[in-house]
């Protein structure tokens, strides 16, 4: 093999690659856990719009603006936004676990 350090190495590289490939298929495959699963792999994105999201989940709110900052820190910390104007907090575990100091729920 030392006569062939080069291809040596490129075989290597593409090995490492295949098993990356194997390993991003296997991740995909893996079942979320049923309905909440689906909910959860459904709503939570790391690219989610959150300005668009909570003007969306605040559209029917009486104070819009409390509304639409409160939503819009959730989401920048939850990277999702429950489906709806009200409720669903289901779909989003990390929104709905957020609290304000006095203990109340902190997004809307």
């Amino acid at each position: 093999m030392a006569k062939h350090p080069k291809f040596f190495s490129a075989f290597l590289v593409l090995l490492i690659l295949l098993i990356q490939v194997f390993a991003e298929a296997a991740l995909e495959n893996v079942d979320g856990g049923g309905e909440t699963g689906a909910l959860y792999k459904k709503y939570h994105n790391s690219k989610i719009n959150c300005p668009h999201a909570c003007a969306k989940r605040c559209r029917s709110a009486s104070r819009k603006n409390v509304c639409t900052r409160a939503c819009g820190t959730c989401c920048m910390r939850c990277h999702c936004v429950p489906p709806g104007t009200y409720g669903n907090r289901n779909a989003c575990p990390c929104y709905a676990s957020l609290r304000t100091h006095g203990g109340k729920p902190k997004c809307p």
